[in-house]
Parts: C-alpha cells; sequence; structure tokens
C-alpha cells in the first residue's frame, strides 16, 4: 500500500518546534522520516483517547490492575483514581477520586483491599475502613529515606512474589545526596522493615521485574551516564553514580564501600576494577532511543497486543513515545535490545500498564520540562489493530554474531544478502560529566548470514564482535514475503558479555 509522505511545510514546522524545545541535532530529513513511520504505525496499533472528566487534572505517574473491568490511576498530584470501563470500544469510562493529600505517587500496587502508595517522602497503605468508597486510613508502611527537594523522587516496584516491595530513590540534585539514602535502592519487607538494597543511581525513572522476574531500574541520562539506561540490580551491587557512598557507614547490609569509579574510563574497564559495579543492561542511544525514559511494564497479554508477548514496553517523558525492549542473562551478566514502538503520543509519557483487555494505557504530563507532546496531560490507550506489523522481533546474542526474529517471514533474496544487514557499533566513556559522546565507532563486516527455512529468523556472522559497545542494526533492505518495508529499520543490542562457543 502506497502512503502518503509528509508535506514539507509539515516538516519544517516539526523541525522548528523540535529546536526550539531543545530536542537535540535533528535533519529535516530525518523529520520527514519520523512522520513517515508514525503514518505507518497508526494502521498497526492505533491510539485512542481517554476522556477525562471535566475541570480533573490528572498527570498519571502510576497504575494498578483491581479486577477485570476495575483499573486504578495514581497521580502526581497526589489523588488516586478508580477507572472503571477503560477497555470498552469507544471509552467514555467513569472516574472516582478514591484518595488525594498524597506526593508525587510514582507506585502502585493493591494488596488484601488495600493501595501500597510509592510517594516522595514514604510508601504508605491507603485503604477505605468505612467502606464508602473514599479513602480514610493512611499508614505509613516505611520512611526509611529523606525528602528535602522537589527532584528527589521515589519510584516503587510492584509487590514481589514473597510480598516485599522495592522503592528506586533518585538523588537530591544530579551530582549531590543530601537526603537519607537518596541514590539507592531500598527494599521493603512485608513487616515494613527497611534496608538498603543498592546503590550508584542518579535519576530513576521506574523500577520492576523483566519477563525473566529479574528486577531492574530505569536510569537516565545526566552525570556518570552518557545515556539513559535499563539496569539489572542485585543485592550489593553499584550502579555508576558515586553520590550515594556517604549512606554506606548507616547500611551495613550492603557490604563494603566499592572503590571510587575513575572518570574518563569505559565500563567495561571500570567493572572489573570496580567489583559491585554492574554495566549497564540495555542503553538506549540518546535522541535516536529517547531521552528521558520513564516507568515500563511486561506484556503478558497473551497475544491480544500482538506478537511482543513477555517483552518490556517503556515510554519517553521528552519525546513523548513508546519503546520496545528484550532482555537475556549471558555469564550470569544481563544484556539485551531497545526498539522502536511508537511516536505520536499527546503528552510526556510517565508511565504504561497493560489493561485486563490487553491494550496499553500511557499517561503523563508536560510539567517539569518541554516534550514533544502537545497536551498538559492525558491518558491514552493503545490497542492492536490486528495487523501483523512486519518489525524486528527479538536479537539475541551468539558466540560469533547475533540472532534477529522477525514477525512475518523475510523473503529469500534480501534476507540471505550479508548487505542487508547493516551494521555499527560505539560505546560511550564512563565519566562524571554529565552525558557525553558516542566514540570508538566502528562498522563490523557481516561475514554470512542463515536465513532460516521459514524466513522468521536470521542467524548473523560478524567479523568482530566486542563487550562493552552497543551494536546497532539497520535492515532497511528488508523485505517481507508479501514485499512489505520494516516498520522500524532499527535496533540496538548492547553486549555486555559474548557466550562461548
Amino acid at each position: 500500500m502506497n502512503r502518503s509522505r509528509s508535506s514539507p511545510m509539515r516538516t519544517s514546522f516539526v523541525l522548528v518546534m523540535i529546536v526550539l524545545l531543545g530536542l537535540g541535532p535533528v535533519h529535516a530529513e530525518d523529520v520527514g522520516e519520523r512522520w513517515g513511520t508514525e503514518e505507518r504505525e497508526r494502521d498497526y496499533y492505533p491510539i485512542v483517547n481517554i476522556t477525562l472528566p471535566k475541570d480533573t487534572v490528572i498527570e498519571a505517574g502510576a497504575f494498578a490492575v483491581l479486577s477485570d473491568r476495575q483499573f486504578a490511576v495514581g497521580t502526581r498530584r497526589g489523588e488516586i483514581f478508580l477507572i472503571d470501563g477503560i477497555d470498552a470500544p469507544k471509552p467514555t469510562p467513569s472516574f472516582h477520586r478514591f484518595a488525594s493529600g498524597l506526593d508525587e505517587i510514582f507506585g502502585l500496587s493493591w494488596k488484601e483491599n488495600a493501595f501500597r502508595v510509592t510517594q516522595s517522602c514514604e510508601l504508605t497503605r491507603v485503604s477505605d475502613s468505612d467502606s464508602d468508597g473514599v479513602a480514610d486510613r493512611f499508614e505509613t508502611i516505611s520512611d526509611g529515606w529523606g525528602y528535602a527537594n522537589y527532584h528527589e523522587y521515589a519510584f516503587g516496584s510492584k509487590l514481589n512474589t514473597d510480598g516485599s516491595q522495592f522503592v528506586a530513590l533518585g538523588l537530591s540534585a544530579s551530582y549531590y545526596s543530601h537526603a537519607l539514602n537518596r541514590g539507592l535502592i531500598m527494599k521493603i519487607a512485608p513487616d515494613g522493615k527497611t534496608t538498603a538494597f543498592a546503590s550508584g543511581l542518579r535519576s530513576p525513572g521506574g523500577i520492576g521485574f523483566d519477563e525473566h522476574g529479574a528486577l531492574f531500574y530505569v536510569e537516565s541520562q545526566g552525570p556518570w551516564n552518557c545515556s539513559c539506561s535499563l539496569k539489572a540490580v542485585s543485592p550489593n551491587s553499584f550502579h555508576g553514580h558515586p553520590a550515594s557512598f556517604n549512606w554506606y557507614p548507616f547500611s551495613p547490609e550492603l557490604g563494603p564501600e566499592p572503590e571510587m569509579p575513575k572518570t574518563e574510563s569505559r565500563i567495561v574497564t571500570e567493572k572489573n576494577r570496580v567489583k559491585q559495579l554492574v554495566p549497564y543492561a540495555v542503553i538506549f542511544p540518546y535522541i535516536r532511543m529517547g531521552r528521558s525514559i520513564t516507568a515500563f511494564s511486561v506484556d503478558r497479554t497473551q497475544g491480544k497486543f500482538g506478537p511482543f508477548e513477555n517483552q518490556m514496553f517503556l515510554g519517553d517523558y521528552t519525546q513523548s513515545i513508546l519503546m520496545r525492549a528484550t532482555t537475556e542473562q549471558i555469564n550470569g551478566v544481563w544484556q539485551g535490545a531497545c526498539y522502536p514502538f511508537r511516536e505520536g503520543l499527546s503528552t510526556g509519557i510517565l508511565n504504561v500498564e497493560f489493561t485486563p483487555g490487553g491494550n496499553l494505557l500511557c499517561g503523563g504530563t508536560n510539567r517539569g520540562w518541554p516534550v514533544r507532546g502537545i497536551k498538559p496531560f492525558a491518558l491514552e490507550r493503545l490497542e492492536w489493530s490486528g495487523i501483523m506489523p512486519f518489525e524486528i522481533n527479538r536479537i539475541t546474542i551468539e558466540p560469533d554474531g547475533f540472532q534477529v526474529t522477525f514477525t512475518k517471514p523475510v523473503e529469500p533474496i534480501t534476507g540471505n544478502a550479508p548487505s542487508s544487514y547493516a551494521i555499527s557499533a560505539f560505546t560511550h566513556p564512563y565519566h562524571a560529566g554529565y552525558g557525553g559522546p558516542e566514540i570508538d565507532q566502528h562498522q563490523p563486516k557481516v561475514k554470512s548470514v542463515s536465513l532460516a527455512e521459514d524466513g522468521l529468523s536470521a542467524k548473523l556472522v560478524l567479523e568482530k564482535l566486542d563487550p562493552g559497545f552497543v551494536y546497532e542494526l539497520d535492515l532497511v533492505r528488508l523485505r517481507s514475503c508479501d514485499q512489505d518495508e520494516l516498520l522500524h529499520r532499527n535496533a540496538f543490542y548492547t553486549v555486555n558479555e559474548v557466550p562461548s562457543r
């Protein structure tokens, strides 16, 4: 099917707006291509606006599923709304304000007829003791951290299988930890006992469990982080920013304080010297794959949302987009890939959650920093149209290259040609500066390609595969058996370990 390209006037307008909003260096041809992709994305994953109550501001920071029909949203303004009818074909759901008076809700879980709410200052149990539909009991489960600055957000995970939760604490500012335990991940037991679990955070955007049940948090670009990333969290791990070292004397459960990382080094070098240091599991190349990544949700819809079962879906605040990510563990170290998914959201995305009906609910705000979306706040629902897109489904690593799977069979002429698979690689400096460039760029040759008989996967053998690099795959030349172009031609795999043969 032929689809119209964006007009020069529209492209010029978008380019001007991106420059004015400070979204980085963008070329006109890139903007035109992005708008063309968004128009195609609409065929497969349309965005449905959720009508909000009149004169009600809902800046969604967290979601929780209560039942097959009822959903809950926690907001930055400290309110919890109960929503009924979120999955209706033409949604005009009812909203009921259950609670107010909380602060910057970035974690919400439902257990035993009560919410467990992660807000900036504490983890709170919120319940309705007299069953009148309005919360009247607010019980502190844990306040094991300090809070004195607007930027000291706290992000809470869903409940672990043992009933515990994890809270990721942002720094007081990009470079400092002035308030108690800022820059740490805290573990809160079911009885409220709170212990330090990991250190080295800068400005997290979410925390939760991936498809394998492993704990990950989202980190933002800034000091000691040249790009946004997903980081795997294990007990006593250190995640790169040394500002939280001053809390080690108060948290003996963390073990010995790590060695101070050396600036202007590389993560592969420092992780051998700083034993607790965990490398980024998935790096999201700056601007090309978001600028301020936020919380994620795992697709457990059993195919209701399309071909990406068990994958992580993440939002980006600044660019108002959604992305996918997949993870795998190699030699005991987590790593994986990220993929574009959907542009055109109406506001800055703070959180996403799959609904009981298998749709993806997205919400956020433009408060605080500039965003590409045009609305100050919004709730929007993505749903799968039922049409299968031609996409890179998943990338996994091999001893000598990568295995790439697809959502539709690749036709064999382009699929068996090494020239159809353009590979480039880069790394970042590991340093105390804010952000950083892509360096040591090179283009490893694709020595051979083996396309599976069914056309749904291809094994790529490279001349070179090194730890510490992000490998970009550009597969623009591929075609499906029905002559579709890839909906998204690029994907990025972060290599921390190479499996043995």
